[in-house]
């Protein structure tokens, strides 16, 4: 049966690129772009290889590139990368040392610019994937989220739309029909955490130096959940507001933050209670300025574009 209707302002307003989503002077680039979205995700995921995938891929990849390349907020400036490796249409694939090595942000933020360009609805969602491995771990994991309008918002995760991804983690999934229990949004996975239901070292990151898991670590992707859901599509390791660095100096007040930002974007989330919660909570709104905690080179304050 189909759905009501997406609210005319919430289909404006992700039917249009953000700041970080557009491609600006490169937007003729897209021109001969197919409107579908299983195709478009194909076509994002072609361009890029994530950082973590030389293995899979066979391919070494070059330590300045795996450092910096995803430190490229903005959508300009990642397809001015990827057009210098190589200038063929976008809809051709890029053998793997060609493409732009980033994360699964990237490889969201481009699906979701293309699925805008097409006039489809889209949003990037933070949260955790329980498809990369390890039996019961839910990793730290960014998708794209698109109107249907028979079906209403589906998860799509680009980052599978390659073959050998699939068999490397054995999905038996549609990756643009990702389901729910698959990939929590972060406000879900914080309520699972706080009724009990879920243990909070299980979500995160597995790093070799020393897991990054706990609260602490759910509560920061709501944060980017929540600016994600308003159209500030930062990086990943960008941090600002109210928050905490371990499970150790969570608070009563942080934890009733969060609360109320996990009621407003988990579940179907009203698109007038997001802004409202992001443009009103100073904890919790995107400054100018930010804090990059960039994983290979080092923490540094960035003002973001207007």
């Amino acid at each position: 049966m189909p759905i009501s209707r997406l609210a005319s302002d919430a289909a404006a307003f992700y039917a249009a690129q953000s700041t970080f989503s557009d491609p600006g002077d490169l937007a003729s680039l897209y021109a001969a772009l197919p409107g579908d979205p299983r195709e478009l995700a194909r076509i994002a995921r072609d361009l890029i290889v994530h950082r973590l995938e030389g293995d899979i891929f066979e391919c070494t990849i070059p330590q300045d590139r795996l450092h910096n390349d995803a430190e490229t907020r903005y959508m300009d400036d990642i397809l001015r990368i990827v057009i210098v490796r190589n200038d063929a249409p976008l809809s051709q694939r890029r053998a793997p040392g060609d493409r732009f090595v980033g994360i699964c942000r990237d490889i969201a933020l481009l699906h979701c610019s293309f699925l805008r360009h097409a006039g489809i609805p889209a949003r990037i969602r933070s949260g955790f994937a329980d498809y990369f491995g390890t039996d019961g771990f839910h990793f730290d994991h960014v998708v794209t989220e698109y109107w249907d309008p028979v079906r209403g918002w589906l998860l799509a995760d680009a980052e599978l739309a390659d073959p050998l991804v699939v068999e490397r983690h054995q999905v038996g999934f549609d990756p643009v029909d990702v389901p729910r229990d698959r990939f929590q949004v972060a406000g879900d996975a914080w309520q699972h955490i706080r009724t009990g239901g879920a243990d909070p070292k299980s979500y995160g990151l597995p790093l070799p130096d020393g897991p990054l898991v706990g609260e602490w670590f759910v509560a920061g992707s709501i944060r980017l959940d929540l600016a994600a859901l308003n159209k500030v599509e930062t990086l990943l390791w960008d941090v600002w507001g109210v928050g905490a660095s371990s499970d150790n100096e969570m608070t009563d007040d942080i934890r009733e933050l969060y609360d109320e930002a996990a009621r407003v974007t988990a579940g179907e989330v009203s698109f007038a209670a997001a802004r409202q919660l992001f443009t009103g909570n100073d904890g919790l709104r995107t400054p100018r300025t930010v804090t990059s905690l960039a994983p290979f080179n080092g923490a540094r304050k960035v003002t973001l574009r207007d």
